[in-house]
Formats: C-alpha cells, sequence, structure tokens
C-alpha cells in the first residue's frame, strides 16, 4: 500500500475514534430527549464524516494539492523519508 494511501486511511481512523469518544455522551442527551429517533441517523453521519475525512486526506496528498500546500509552509516536511 502506498504512503498517501496509508494517510488517508489513518485520517479516516483518527476521525472515526474521535467520534466514537463523543457518542457515549450524545447517546445519553439523545436518550433523555425526544431525539432519539435521530440516533441512527447520527451514527450515520459519524461514520460519513470519518469517510469524508479520508477522501479529503487523500485529494491532499496528491502532487498538485501538496504543491499548493508548499507554498504556504504547510507541505508534507517527510516527502523523501521511509514512511512506509
Amino acid at each position: 500500500m502506498n504512503v498517501k494511501n496509508k494517510r488517508a486511511i489513518r485520517t479516516a481512523l483518527q476521525t472515526l475514534a474521535a467520534v466514537a469518544a463523543v457518542l457515549p455522551a450524545l447517546a445519553a442527551l439523545l436518550a433523555d430527549s425526544d431525539l432519539a429517533v435521530a440516533a441512527p441517523w447520527i451514527v450515520g453521519a459519524a461514520v460519513s464524516a470519518a469517510g469524508v475525512a479520508g477522501i479529503v486526506s487523500r485529494i491532499m496528498a496528491s502532487p498538485a494539492v501538496e504543491a499548493l500546500l508548499d507554498r504556504f509552509g504547510l507541505g508534507l516536511v517527510d516527502d523523501g523519508g521511509t514512511a512506509e
């Protein structure tokens, strides 16, 4: 697997972990309200957010976007490294 795909997958997993950390509190909040019917939609939105984060991460790893980010000093510093 190439490095760009690994970064995209890692970003999606990190986003999913962050959302999963918030879901129990959100579920408790929803259980005490009339919004309990929205819980499946909220879980779906959380998973979608992780997927979108992975896609955006993959797009940001493209050479054109990387060149644009380099102009602003936001490019990857480990391009020549052994991160495989």
